[in-house]
């Protein structure tokens, strides 16, 4: 097949992109991108959470699709909004990358190694909510975490120029552009719970294009696509949008290693207070799952679960 591929023009989408590209022409494809800027990439001196959320890196990818100028979007997951337009399929999800939060810091080694008055940047209110936890809890106060948005490149430059003493980044990413020197500490799960779909590629299509979901089928992996399925139906039962701080993060047996689809697959979740005035929720459950629909159904467990111990939908911002 003659597929094209649309993608944002950051250098990690394009990374992305031509990963896809590579291994579809491994498998006799003709590929070729179309790279696209996105509101998303666009609206840098605001916090997602005020300018209509995640969906903006992926809007126009999908009029893309839609207008018959490209057949597939290569997408991060965790970018991709928890309910897809009508017409519009994920077809394939990848295998992921590691899923884990990234300390990246010239200055300091970790959280408690950090000067006083020190400034900590993200762009997540997940990470914020968990980064003023674990600071609460080393007695540091004193630390302010500011918004850091623009892409890896762009934070990655804004650290150097000693805006920030740390950023916390997705491990994937900066494992991808080949930047893991730049990672201080990785955060494990219970130190920093990821995002759902966290480290994970997916692919868009057409809903009606059952051809490229053929021609894509050889680059799904399964355990990957019901860890996945899982942590984004809790945030969807969340009410899922990026004003809303959640973490959502499935592993097979407990662990990251995956043992493959015969272990049990335990889905963590964790909801916090951007506010600070509540502590942080967290649930656990895990069930055996097979199917995207037993994925899917766990999630709802664990999102029932975390809205009965008092976790709260999103504002109307978001």
């Amino acid at each position: 097949m003659k597929i094209t591929i649309a993608t944002r023009e950051s250098r990690l989408a394009l990374w992305q992109a031509e990963h896809v590209k590579t291994l579809l022409e491994a498998l006799g494809h003709t590929v070729q991108l179309l790279g696209m800027t996105t509101k998303g990439d666009q609206i840098l001196d605001r916090s997602l959470s005020k300018v209509g959320g995640k969906g903006l890196f992926v809007k126009e990818l999908e009029v893309a699709l839609e207008e018959g100028q490209a057949d597939i979007a290569v997408h991060s997951l965790k970018d991709v909004p928890m309910d897809l337009p009508e017409g519009f399929a994920l077809a394939c999800v990848m295998e992921r990358e590691d899923p884990r939060d990234a300390w990246v810091s010239s200055v300091c080694s970790s959280l408690s190694d950090l000067p006083p008055d020190a400034v900590v940047g993200t762009s997540s209110l997940r990470r914020l909510v968990l980064l003023r936890e674990s600071l609460d809890r080393l007695g540091r106060q004193d630390v302010r975490i500011e918004p850091l948005r623009g892409n890896l490149d762009t934070r990655l430059r804004k650290l150097d120029e000693g805006q920030y003493h740390a950023i916390v980044l997705a491990a994937a990413g900066l494992k991808r552009l080949g930047l893991e020197e730049r990672i201080r500490h990785v955060f494990e799960p219970v130190e920093s719970l990821p995002a759902a779909g966290q480290g994970a590629l997916g692919i868009e299509v057409r809903s009606d294009r059952h051809d490229l979901v053929a021609a894509l089928a050889p680059l799904v992996h399964m355990p990957s696509w019901l860890r996945v399925a899982a942590e984004r139906t809790v945030s969807r039962a969340m009410g899922g949008s990026c004003s809303m701080p959640l973490a959502a993060f499935a592993q097979w047996g407990g662990q990251e290693a995956s043992p493959g689809l015969a272990a049990p697959l335990w889905l963590d979740a964790a909801w916090g207070d951007p506010e600070g005035a509540s502590p942080v929720v967290r649930v656990r459950f895990q069930a055996t799952v097979e199917s995207l629909e037993q994925a899917e159904a766990l999630g709802k467990r664990v999102a029932e679960a975390l809205k009965a111990a008092g976790a709260l939908p999103p504002t109307s911002e978001g």
